[in-house]
């Protein structure tokens, strides 16, 4: 689908928005622009990653915005965000994406609409703005969804699916973190060809942003892991400590019930008439002494 969401009637520029297009309607604009083969292939690549590159008069980048509707498993880039690419010159920008993109239609009355937009590349660090500004309250959830997790391991509540929705916020917080470290680059590029313009710098302050809430959630939960792993480890060891005094009390005992419990025909003490109390005294001296020994030691 194709619209146009500046005209030069209006605007200094034309601004053409493309939605899911097919080969043959890419080519078309292409021909239409003046635009290269090879990175209209790239156009086409849901999977492309952010990138930045002039070939001619023509700028192109490809940069990828926070899907709000991913889903809570979601890890990987492609299931966390959409591809958005940029063509832009003089005269036109062109916006290429497979889904539908409401952040575009608010910049357009935002700024197209009110006249604050001047230029296609004060428009293009405007978008770039927009995705990464879309990667800021998605961090902070993640922020905070770490903080529940950590309450969930330090107060001991049970919940078998911790180590599982932290391997996923993990996930997430690397994918979401390699998408802003590419996207450096693009910022880098527009400082170079369009100047560093307080716009662009503020675009910059949302990249060192949104990239901090990121390193931290990724820091954070490396942390914890590490913790859970460890508390994990130490409620093992506080269980075989329980059993290791069990087998401490019983090892001797059992030895001393074994030696009893063998069927030779000669085992004088079990002719003797006080041979029962008094095997069952020295059980009660042998366990009250290894009891004593343990609290000396402080074991117990």
């Amino acid at each position: 689908m194709h619209q146009e969401l500046a005209q030069p009637e209006t605007c200094p520029f034309t601004w053409l928005d493309i939605t899911n297009p097919t080969p043959d309607e890419l080519n078309d604009v292409a021909k239409q622009y003046g635009l290269y083969e090879t990175v209209v292939k790239d156009c086409l690549e849901p999977d492309h990653l952010p990138k930045f590159e002039v070939i001619g008069t023509v700028s192109f980048l490809i940069t990828r915005i926070y899907d709000p509707k991913e889903n809570k498993e979601a890890d990987t880039i492609q299931d966390l965000s959409s591809k958005i690419a940029i063509f832009y010159s003089t005269d036109f920008l062109i916006t290429v994406h497979r889904k539908s993109q409401p952040v575009l239609e608010d910049i357009r009355h935002r700024f197209i609409d009110t006249g604050h937009c001047k230029s296609t590349a004060d428009l293009a660090i405007r978008i770039v703005r927009w995705v990464l500004n879309s990667y800021v309250d998605p961090g902070l959830k993640l922020a905070n969804d770490l903080d529940e997790h950590e309450s969930t391991i330090f107060l001991r509540k049970k919940s078998p699916h911790v180590l599982q929705s932290l391997y996923y916020l993990k996930r997430k917080a690397s994918s979401a973190k390699r998408i802003l470290t590419l996207s450096e680059d693009i910022l880098a590029c527009l400082r170079r060809i369009e100047g560093n313009s307080p716009l662009l710098q503020d675009t910059q302050d949302l990249h060192v942003k949104a990239t901090t809430i990121y390193d931290q959630v990724q820091d954070s939960v490396t942390h914890l892991l590490n913790i859970y792993l460890s508390l994990s480890s130490q409620r093992t060891n506080e269980v075989m400590r329980v059993l290791t005094i069990f087998s401490a009390f019983f090892l001797p005992l059992t030895f001393i019930a074994g030696i009893y419990g063998m069927n030779f025909k000669y085992m004088p003490e079990l002719d003797w008439k006080a041979g029962y109390p008094a095997v069952l005294i020295f059980m009660v001296a042998v366990a009250a002494g290894i009891y004593l020994w343990f609290k000396r030691k402080g074991w117990i």
